[in-house]
């Protein structure tokens, strides 16, 4: 049997994403300013996108203890993570912004955590399909 067969399988990717959006969010809250200045990247950007993904986490997380897992919210947090990375790779190719190295790969990093995520969410949901339950 797999980790992905486990029937907790789906909500441990969910703490994972929430997890993911806690930490990165409160980084560019606390640090927003040295961060900018790193990656220069805006500091508005990072504040706004920051209180985002801490609002988003903290959804992520109350949804994960909900009993049954609800499935069509689940499916809008994958579309969102998928809509976050599009977001990622729309502002690199924007040329508005000229981050460092750095930020480049704050940004592609972000990209690629949540495309790994929601891979995971649309595995997890597949299985709890098959198996009438979430």
């Amino acid at each position: 049997m797999s980790i992905s067969d486990s029937p907790r399988f789906l909500r441990v990717v969910l703490f994972a994403d929430s997890a993911s959006c806690l930490a990165s969010g409160a980084l560019q809250l606390v640090w927003s300013h040295a961060l900018a200045d790193l990656l220069n990247l805006p500091a508005a950007l990072l504040l706004g996108t920051g209180w985002f993904l801490a609002a988003y986490g903290a959804t992520v997380a109350f949804i994960a203890t909900r009993r049954p897992l609800p499935q069509r919210l689940i499916w809008l947090l994958l579309i969102g993570n998928v809509a976050w990375a599009v977001g990622c790779a729309a502002l690199l190719a924007s040329g508005s912004f000229a981050p460092t190295r750095l930020g480049t790969l704050w940004v592609l990093a972000q990209a690629a955590c949540v495309l790994v995520l929601a891979d995971l969410q649309w595995l997890g949901l597949r299985r709890s399909n098959r198996r009438g339950m979430a």
